[in-house]
């Protein structure tokens, strides 16, 4: 069986994230780029993600959707690239919790935000994330006077947890403190970050899509 990387996206998606950690990992990937209004509905799209969303990947017989899974799934393939802990290391805690806390509490609260939705104090105990205030005080305590989210090296988790901090500030769902905005530069900032953003956004103008206040699917 083939082990081909293979990316499904769109130049203004989630996709970017990807994008992202496909050029930190440093492996040949082939790019599927799917249209809105066709192929991601499509019988041959939906056969791998049939919630119609992008991003996805396939390797080999291998099909992960969803962002930080993905990145989750793309450390430990390729462990050469060293974006996760090791196994075993008491590291690996601290890496998974705030990989998910980007996907699990940032991504959910800023698309409420985005949406005009606040929870109440009443209702907030419903919501995995509380309220945004929660998340932005939780996350501004962990990234206080570090560099990096999980240890003493960037991993997947800076890489999650900086795009969803870059995305939040441009298009104001995230509060601007100065530990974000520092943070956030030093993840944008990486090589592998401005070649991802270099390719995709070379992409818009063939796919005829303008920027979205929020990255779409």
């Amino acid at each position: 069986m083939s082990n081909e990387l293979v990316f499904y996206t769109h130049p203004m998606s989630r996709g970017r994230i990807i994008r992202w950690m496909l050029e930190e990992v440093g492996q040949p990937y082939r790019t599927v780029i799917l249209d809105y209004e066709t192929t991601l509905k499509g019988p041959e799209y939906l056969a791998i993600n049939p919630m119609g969303k992008i991003p996805a990947i396939t390797h080999g017989g291998v099909v992960v959707t969803e962002a930080a899974a993905i990145c989750a799934y793309l450390a430990d393939a390729f462990p050469q690239a060293g974006l996760a802990p090791p196994s075993g290391s008491p590291l690996r805690g601290p890496y998974y919790r705030w990989l998910f806390f980007g996907a699990g509490d940032i991504e959910p609260a800023t698309s409420a935000k985005a949406m005009g939705w606040e929870s109440t104090p009443e209702r907030k105990r419903m919501l995995g994330y509380g309220c945004m205030e929660d998340v932005l005080n939780t996350l501004e305590i962990a990234l206080k006077d570090r560099e990096y989210i999980a240890g003493d090296r960037f991993t997947a988790a800076d890489l999650y947890v900086g795009a969803q901090l870059g995305w939040g500030l441009q298009f104001g769902t995230i509060e601007k403190r100065p530990v974000f905005e520092a943070y956030a530069g030093r993840m944008w900032a990486r090589p592998a970050a401005v070649r991802a953003r270099e390719i995709d956004d070379a992409l818009i103008p063939q796919q005829q899509q303008q920027p979205q206040p929020q990255p779409a699917e």
